[in-house]
């Protein structure tokens, strides 16, 4: 019965990692495929010396850790009131923090596009600038994975007992310290996987980059798209996937140890 899922892993996880790590060890090359022998630590090197790349990364945490706190700030609410919404309400209220995944990405940047331009309503209601700034920059980020922060969340404020709220009252508990001594610290693993959940693809994002947030906002996805399709420097490109990989990795291992240590 294991043989299925193993065989997907291999040939969809550890085939294309393997592959992207070999090409980081090649040289670039005017050929098809632009990479060649003999192997070699350049591209590596190179990206741990360039500041363009040390820059690329840096800007990539920032962004990434922004749009997470401000995506927990935003989504612990709404999944708190779903959960305390009547039973009947809650798969509508679910269906309304899904709804944008109905319609494709690309246009509901466009959409974005036409809010945050020089004519767009949120340009003119706040009179100032904000496409392809930093401000448009991270209303695109935070409006994308704000879901994947409420879903974590509501699927564990969800399961709470209300009868633990009721208890905390019962003591002379307020509201704000019921919550904060026992609401928050319980939803504590729906936080972790909710800022799993944005911070990891949004080290990596191009396309919300690409589109709001101008030349300056060189994430590190967009370098590596760079130097892959135009600058055709496959091993730079996989060197720079495979920190990308690394620093998610860490990411991940990083949440995990804070969930033992919380249960310990």
């Amino acid at each position: 019965m294991l043989i299925v899922p193993w065989s997907w892993l291999a040939l969809f996880l550890a085939a294309p990692l393997v592959i992207v790590c070999a090409i980081a060890l090649l040289q670039p090359a005017d050929a098809i495929p632009p990479v060649a022998l003999p192997p070699g630590f350049d591209a590596l090197r190179q990206i741990a010396a360039d500041p363009l790349y040390a820059h690329a990364l840096l800007l990539s945490l920032k962004v990434a850790a922004i749009t997470s706190v401000a995506c927990l700030l935003i989504g612990y609410p709404m999944a708190l009131a779903i959960a305390r919404a009547p039973a009947h309400r809650q798969p509508w209220l679910l269906v309304l923090v899904m709804l944008p995944f109905w319609t494709g990405f690309l246009m509901r940047l466009n959409a974005w596009i036409g809010l945050l331009q020089d004519q767009g309503l949120l340009a003119a209601v706040l009179h100032t600038r904000l496409l392809y700034t930093d401000a448009g920059l991270y209303c695109g980020m935070v409006y994308t994975y704000v879901p994947f922060m409420i879903l974590p969340l509501y699927a564990r404020l969800s399961r709470l007992d209300p009868a633990l709220i009721e208890a905390a009252a019962d003591l002379g508990a307020s509201p704000f310290r019921a919550f904060l001594f026992v609401v928050l610290p319980l939803s504590l693993p729906g936080v972790r996987a909710g800022l799993l959940l944005v911070f990891i693809p949004a080290i990596g994002e191009y396309v919300v980059p690409e589109l709001l947030g101008g030349p300056q906002a060189q994430l590190l996805g967009r370098v590596l798209w760079e130097e892959f399709f135009e600058n055709r420097d496959w091993p730079t490109a996989a060197s720079l996937a495979v920190a990308m990989l690394a620093l998610m990795a860490a990411a991940a291992a990083l949440a995990a140890l804070a969930g033992r240590m919380r249960r310990r």
